[in-house]
């Protein structure tokens, strides 16, 4: 019986990078974590699931514990932006916490999407702390075929009398 294992191609360098992170600042990477090199400290950003179906981009983000008023949702220049705040649940004063794992602070994710989107429909919602962003789709614009006459001179891109196919 043979035994298979998947390879993912990147696993290696997401240990390097895991690996120089932890050597820089004492802290480990994390999917949806951004690291600012100007402070030296681990930003974070939501994941974000990203699918296409025939009428629409669907833009799904994780932002569990996020009121709706401190997201906000920009759409320029084929960006899609997703921004916003987290606030700490925690009172310092009333307790003492022993781990904080969770990111709290400014978030932001752009999101390039192809320019045949319909801006002014774009629709967004929550529930259960996901962010659902609808993208819809223009109209299938068909390509517009453009035939190709021979000019003066270009002969080399038209048989000559006599020619044969393949020569």
């Amino acid at each position: 019986m043979t035994v298979m294992t998947s390879w993912d191609l990147f696993e290696d360098l997401r240990a390097a990078q895991d690996e120089m992170l932890r050597m820089n600042t004492g802290r480990t990477w994390r999917p949806g974590q951004q690291y600012d090199s100007a402070t030296g400290t681990a930003a974070w950003a939501p994941a974000v699931d990203i699918s296409e179906t025939k009428d629409a981009y669907l833009v799904a983000a994780d932002l569990p514990g996020v009121r709706t008023g401190d997201v906000e949702i920009t759409f320029e220049d084929g960006l899609l932006t997703i921004q916003g705040e987290r606030h700490s649940m925690h009172d310092a004063s009333g307790e003492k916490v022993h781990r904080a794992e969770r990111r709290y602070g400014a978030f932001r994710r752009s999101i390039i999407l192809p320019s045949h989107v319909e801006a002014d429909k774009i629709e967004a919602s929550v529930q259960d702390g996901v962010l659902q962003v609808l993208v819809p789709k223009t109209k299938e614009v068909k390509a517009k075929r453009i035939k190709v006459r021979a000019g003066q001179g270009d002969a080399a891109l038209t048989p000559g009398p006599g020619a044969k196919n393949g020569s």
